[in-house]
């Protein structure tokens, strides 16, 4: 290939889809989170977007023509409806049809999308992709580790960048990786060769603690140490995936070499699959975890509702750790948040400084406690409440902040962010977008599995992570599977033994 001016295609389609959420995603579900037509994405990335922005400042440094495409992303739930897909999927594959001929075309996707009628939904994007711009055009895209790496995709695509990072604050380093790799590879300095490794295995990798920060640190210390080793991806899986591909895959992407990235996928990927069992953080029940956390002696102590994670599909609506916090007379508690859209819109109708009896949480599914009937001070309303994410935004929508009463009309200590828009706990912003001093609190609940963690453990006397009713199918042990095949571990306890099947 020559250094000549490039025309490169990107967009963008992502969400993670729980085939266990009763929550569909329809095309607003898209626009209340992200939706933005050709050209219109904004300056900062929505985590899967960010080889837009960052490509828009490459290809200017290049002098190369930048062709956009939409870039849609919703924040996760359960099944993306079929119309959805295909308007979104149909949208872009004719923004590309309109743009050719191109030289590339790069995507942000998740990878752990399932929609009505497609258990591999981003498997038939890159086949209509691939159809269209033919077999030597180069196709790359970045990846959430918490995706499905299927034979399909691997097959339609020429190389894969994933975040290494669990919570993910390198999406924008990964997409300049990308970005790397793409302009290297148009202008012949490297030959990118793929290989992939089935890890046969379901686990959680959060790389805040040993022994994945380690391995994360290896896959680093490779890629700058060996010029033929272009990039190292552990796809870790998403367990509420009830798909047939889904678990741990390790990729490894090296210079024209392919014994080499077979044999630097199998070493590391075995590498992960000694490690089985060891990744995930020691998880308390919800008393112990308040009786935990009111014997703190410096604050705040934030609890991790870690299953009602609404970044892990679920609705986000769950009042365990709540009801557990009354009971314990807990006092100085910010909770941010618990979705109720009913719920605001009853407080927006009352206004500020209101006093109301209301009903909130726990309505959308089973095992998330029950709905909370409190009488409620209504202390401040959001029209448009968002919070930060690394270099990102993130809109949780219209926003009540409640302080919960007794029956006499006393305060109890505990205040509580509704919202409408569903989206877990990133960063402390949170709840100084609804005038919560987080500093000032004794405990912060909040929802998310890991992700919170870069934002919160600076401020954080203490982290708790609290397994709190079954919001989320997190025991893939004994999860009501369909799909996943049997020979995976821990369904099996060892599939790479000589007697496995």
């Amino acid at each position: 290939m020559t250094s000549g001016p490039k025309r490169i295609f990107v967009a963008a389609l992502a969400t993670e889809t729980n085939t266990f959420s009763p929550i569909v995603i329809d095309r607003q579900g898209f626009i209340d989170s992200l939706y933005a037509p050709p050209g219109q994405h904004p300056a900062t990335p929505t985590l899967c977007t960010a080889p837009i922005p960052v490509g828009r400042r490459v290809c200017a440094q290049k002098g190369w023509d930048l062709v956009e495409g939409t870039a849609a992303w919703a924040d996760p739930a359960g099944l993306v409806s079929q119309g959805a897909y295909e308007g979104l999927r149909d949208e872009i594959l004719d923004q590309l049809r309109a743009a050719l001929p191109v030289d590339a075309v790069v995507l942000g996707l998740h990878g752990a999308m399932v929609a009505q009628g497609y258990q591999d939904p981003e498997g038939d994007f890159l086949d209509h992709i691939r159809a269209i711009v033919g077999p030597d055009v180069l196709i790359a895209a970045e990846l959430d580790p918490h995706s499905h790496l299927t034979k399909r995709r691997v097959a339609a695509a020429d190389f894969f960048v994933v975040f290494k990072e669990f919570p993910h604050t390198d999406f924008v380093d990964r997409a300049e990786d990308l970005w790397r790799l793409v302009i290297d590879t148009l202008e012949g300095r490297i030959h990118p060769v793929m290989a992939v490794y089935d890890c046969k295995m379901i686990d959680v990798f959060p790389t805040s603690r040993q022994p994945m920060r380690g391995f994360v640190d290896r896959m680093l210390a490779l890629e700058a140490g060996d010029p033929k080793i272009l990039s190292l991806s552990a796809i870790h899986g998403f367990m509420a995936g009830d798909v047939p591909e889904m678990g741990t895959k390790m990729i490894a992407v090296t210079d024209g070499d392919p014994m080499l990235a077979a044999n630097l996928a199998e070493e590391l990927g075995q590498e992960l699959f000694a490690n089985r069992g060891r990744h995930m953080m020691p998880q308390l029940t919800e008393g112990a975890a308040v009786a935990q956390a009111l014997a703190a002696t410096a604050w705040p102590v934030v609890i991790a509702d870690m299953w009602d994670n609404p970044g892990g599909g679920t609705a986000g609506d769950a009042t365990v750790i709540l009801k557990e916090l009354l009971a314990q007379g807990a006092r100085g508690v910010a909770i941010g948040t618990i979705w109720d859209p009913m719920a605001v819109q009853l407080c927006f109708v009352a206004g500020e400084g209101a006093v109301m009896p209301l009903r909130f949480g726990a309505k959308s599914a089973p095992m998330t406690g029950e709905p909370m009937d409190a009488l409620v001070r209504i202390l401040r309303l959001e029209a448009n409440a968002e919070m930060r994410f690394g270099e990102s935004l993130v809109p949780f929508g219209r926003a009540a902040r409640i302080a919960v009463l007794d029956d006499k009309g006393a305060e109890t200590g505990i205040e509580v962010i509704l919202n409408t828009v569903r989206a877990q706990s990133y960063d402390p912003s949170l709840f100084s977008a609804l005038g919560i001093d987080p500093l000032a609190q004794k405990i912060l609940v909040i929802k998310s599995t890991n992700h919170f963690f870069a934002a919160f453990d600076p401020i954080a006397a203490q982290i708790i992570y609290c397994s709190a009713g079954r919001a989320y199918p997190n025991d893939p042990a004994t999860n009501p599977y369909r799909h996943v095949r049997a020979d995976i571990w821990p369904r099996m306890a060892d599939p790479f033994a000589k007697d496995a099947p």
